[in-house]
């Protein structure tokens, strides 16, 4: 399958989603919202549609019941993400490839964002890993946000909306792509699972299991049946497993469970693995509410 097939492939699925975007791309009064929060899905489907976005606010087909068409030269260019009016800023918007959003970044881009675009859409800045920022970063970003920018629209991308600085959520539109179907969970995982959030309502029998130094395999899947879990729960999903019990609990403390779960997931992501996976698991069952 080609790249460009790929992306069409990805957009189709969250077909409910691309309909919305047309809606918000050419039916509003005021023009297309200034600020766009995309959560669920999976991190391609919502690069995906950001990009879909981007195209339907520039293709230059003269139907916009044709656009995106894919073929004029700004589709062409905003699927290669080589487009004036388009800024991804991920780790690869930066020479390095090593720098994450700052604060400086932000006022940095400001200038940019007070020009009007350099063609005859819209310039769209998309800021695919919003989901970790700082307070001081997501309120620098919010002040951008706040004040009037002309023919700039910003794109948000994150797992759930929990992530981001409730300001900046309630300053934008949001828009929530079907959740990925979960997989039947790993047995033995989905034991751990259910026995880390016993520890959480008991405080015991947790670490009698971590002695047995379970592996990264093992590890791994516990997370990914608690992610899972976490999923459902804040979908309403509550027949995956797990996801009822999750589903009880205050958003502050699923906005908790998420970001603990994310670092566990990274200390356990570098190959081979500098940590071991049962301190890893007692960190979590210790902050993961």
């Amino acid at each position: 399958m080609s790249a460009g097939a790929e992306y069409l492939a990805l957009v189709r699925r969250q077909e409910r989603v691309a309909n919305l975007l047309r809606t918000l791309a050419f039916d509003s009064p005021s023009g297309p919202p200034q600020s766009l929060v995309l959560e669920g899905g999976s991190d391609d489907e919502r690069r995906a549609l950001a990009l879909h976005y981007a195209a339907l606010l520039n293709c230059a087909h003269s139907d916009p019941a044709q656009r995106p068409c894919w073929d004029c030269s700004p589709c062409r260019q905003i699927q290669s993400q080589v487009f004036n009016d388009l800024l991804f800023v991920d780790q690869t918007y930066y020479e390095d490839g090593k720098r994450q959003l700052s604060v400086a970044a932000v006022r940095a881009m400001r200038h940019l964002w007070g020009e009007p675009p350099r063609g005859e859409g819209y310039r769209v800045t998309v800021f695919p890993d919003v989901r970790d920022l700082s307070a001081d970063v997501s309120n620098s970003l919010l002040k951008s946000l706040e004040e009037p920018r002309p023919g700039n629209v910003f794109v948000l991308l994150a797992p759930q909306r929990e992530r981001l600085l409730e300001t900046l959520v309630s300053r934008s539109w949001v828009l929530t792509l079907a959740w990925p179907e979960a997989a039947p969970p790993d047995e033995k995982a989905l034991e751990w699972a259910q026995a880390m959030l016993s520890f959480q309502r008991s405080g015991k029998g947790w670490y009698a299991r971590t002695m047995g130094k379970p592996d990264v395999e093992l590890a791994d899947n516990i997370l990914l049946v608690l992610q899972a879990a976490l999923v459902g729960a804040m979908s309403q999903k509550t027949d995956i497993p797990l996801a009822r019990e999750l589903a009880a609990l205050p958003s502050r403390q699923l906005r908790r469970f998420d970001l603990a779960l994310d670092k566990a997931r990274q200390a356990l992501a570098a190959r081979p693995s500098p940590v071991n996976p049962a301190l890893v698991l007692d960190w979590l069952a210790t902050r993961m509410i």
